[in-house]
Formats: structure tokens, sequence, C-alpha cells
């Protein structure tokens, strides 16, 4: 039997380090778009551990892939060949940018290993950032992350990193010869769910081309079909000339990607970089199962189409102001009465409904790719209850 809600709030108290705001439910099993509590109550999943379960919960195909991998084999290290790596290392290749990948186990550390590569490639260079952008908190991501909320108390950062607003003059006025890389969200999560315009992107790109330096798009939270494409650079006028991915990679397990086109390949030499667990069997063969649902187009159209429905319907919503997004990456704002965190607290509490505040007025839905048109309409009723 599982401690209790309270039993666990006692062990949080006395032994976790405090890093994080948890809300007072504890969740024992999940299957598809819903998760289950202590007490056995049923919940409307529509964050998906942000953006990790795109296959949903305990999907079988993944499940069965670590039943039969644990069996076999965990860990090996990368000093030797295992399978699972090097076929998750050519598919993820194969789908996107036709490089090579430098396997890891999140999305930080796969933006400290792009960070590396643009170092590698353009050696003292600076890396463009833009406001509102978040790359991770490791000091290397963090220091490309301009909140000052989670930077201050760090400092000092890592040096080498220019900000620049959101506009397509400024950025392509920022990138120059000492310009080792651009790195940017297509679409930025943390802060509200923006979507960066594609005149923006397109300035990126060309200020890279004139200059040499390297186009990065962090795709952790918008890759692996939260868009309604497999990546969401394939819906914009620029491709990349490297990505990282993590996030939904592992279907529920830890797994990041550095992504690079062919240009890009061979940057990195042996010794430059590594990672213990990077690319183990276990992760790596869950992630296989997990590229191969999340590429299927009949599940892809389906998330372009239920996107639009659940943005329609978030818009009749009392109290919403604006609803933006792409696919089923989705945030809208609400009038300044209505405070966003006591909604999501409603929500996840009076209705059983799991979203997510990501300010004082966003809230984001970010639901597993597997929902269906009935999953989309029950959320925006409980949602419409929370804001009653």
């Amino acid at each position: 039997m599982s401690p209790s809600l309270a039993e666990l709030r006692e062990l949080e108290a006395a032994h976790a380090i405090g890093t994080y705001v948890r809300n007072p439910v504890q969740f024992v099993r999940g299957a598809g778009a819903r998760l289950w509590d202590e007490d056995g109550h049923e919940y409307l999943d529509f964050l998906a551990g942000i953006s990790v379960l795109n296959v949903g919960h305990c999907h079988p195909r993944v499940v069965a892939a670590v039943r039969e991998q644990a069996g076999l084999l965990t860990h090996a290290t990368n000093l030797y060949y295992t399978a699972p790596a090097l076929e998750l290392s050519a598919r993820l290749a194969q789908s996107s940018l036709g490089g090579k990948v430098f396997l890891c186990n999140s999305g930080a550390e796969a933006n400290e290993a792009a960070i590396k590569l643009a170092r590698r490639a353009r050696p003292r260079g600076t890396l463009v950032v833009l406001e509102e952008a978040f790359h991770g908190r490791t000091y290397g991501a963090l220091s490309g992350t301009p909140q000052e909320s989670k930077q201050a108390p760090f400092a000092p950062l890592v040096p080498g990193f220019t900000v620049v607003p959101k506009r397509p003059g400024a950025l392509a006025d920022a990138v120059g010869e000492d310009t080792a890389a651009v790195l940017l969200e297509p679409i930025q999560g943390e802060t509200g769910i923006h979507a960066l315009p594609d005149e923006l992107l397109v300035a990126a790109r060309e200020a890279c081309d004139r200059t040499g330096a390297v186009l990065i798009f962090d795709e952790i939270q918008t890759g692996m079909g939260r868009t309604g494409t497999l990546w969401a650079y394939e819906q914009t006028p620029v491709a990349p000339d490297a990505m990282t991915a993590a996030k939904a990679l592992g279907g529920g397990l830890p797994a990041g990607a550095l992504i690079t086109g062919p240009a890009l390949a061979d940057v990195l030499q042996a010794g430059d970089h590594g990672s213990t667990f990077a690319g183990g069997p276990l992760v790596a063969g869950a992630a296989l199962v997990a590229l191969d649902v999340c590429s299927d187009p009949g599940l892809l159209a389906r998330v372009r189409e239920l996107g639009e429905r659940l943005r329609a319907g978030l818009g009749e919503l009392p109290g919403v102001t604006a609803v933006r997004g792409r696919g089923l990456m989705v945030g809208f704002d609400l009038a300044p009465e209505r405070a966003a965190p006591e909604v999501a607290r409603r929500a996840l509490l009076h209705e059983r409904l799991i979203v997510n505040a990501t300010g004082p007025s966003t809230i984001r839905c970010e639901p597993p790719l597997i929902i269906d048109e009935g999953d989309v309409d029950e959320a925006v009723r409980r949602l419409a209850r929370a804001l009653a």
C-alpha cells in the first residue's frame, strides 16, 4: 500500500529539498489521458506531465517495450554498442535534419550539448537568445534563460549570452561575425505559449546564413507531434542547423537529444562530451516506440483538428481574453480579476482537471495527443465551471 498523502508531506518536509510547490494530490495510477489519486478519484489530464506524455500515460506499446528490455539489459555505458541507442539516433536524424545525434537524459542537457556544439563550431563566439526564452536550469541553459527570478539567485552566470527583443531587426542587428549561434524556441512554452512569428524566424535564418552562425531550435516542448507535425519547424519557412528534443521523447522516461544537420554532424569529437546514462537501452527502447507513435500521420492530423476544437471552445469561456497555440500546445489568458494559479488549482481540486498556470494570467493546456473530441469538450466544460 502506498503511503498516505499526509505521510508523503511529512517525508517531504523532513527529507526533500524544497524546490517544488506541490499540489495536495497524490497520483498512483495513469492510463491514456486519465490519472487516479490514492482515493480512487479519476482526473482528466490536460498537461501530460508538461508535454512529456504525448503518447498518454502507460501506453501499452511503451509498457511492453520497457518490460521486455528490463528483462534483457538496462545499462551498459556508451563504451560499448547497444542497438536501441543507435537505432534511435538513426530514426531521429532521418525524421528531421539528416545529420547526427547526441543522446542525453533531459532538455537542459540537450541544450547544454547544443551550446557546446556551437562553441566548438565557432570558438569564443557569443550566443544570441530572445526575451522571455526558457532553455533550462543548468548553468549554460540558465544563462540563456533571461528571466530575472530564475537567474538572479545564481549569478554570476556563464558569460557570452546576448539577449535581444523579439523583433526581426533587433535580432538581425545582434548577429555578427563574433556570434556562435542563435538559440530560440519556435513556440515559447514556459512564458505562456507564444509562437514566434515567421518573419522573426526568417530574420534569424538570414542572419546566421550571412555570418556563419549556427541556428539552433529548442524543440524540447514543441517536438514529438505536440504542434501537429512531428517537429514544429516543419510548419515554419525555416529549418535550423541543429535542434534539441526531450520531454515526450522517452514516452514517459527521461530522454533528450541534440540533433544536427549534415554540416554540423562531425563538429563534436571523441571526448568532447558524454553522459553516463545517455542512450541506455531501457530508455532508448521506450523512445523508439514513442517516436513511432508520434510520427503517425493520422495522429498528427488529429492533433491539428483537436487543437482547433480546443481553442474554439476555450475562446467561448467567460473571462478568457485571448487564446493561442498550435496543435495541442495551447495557452489562454484571463481577465485581470481572475488569477490563473487559483483557477488552475480550482480546476484540479474541484473539477479533477489538470492544467497549469504559467503566470498570473495565463493557463497552459498540453494534453496527451491520444485524446478524442469527448475529452476536449469535457475539459472545456470543467474549465467553465472552474471559471464560474
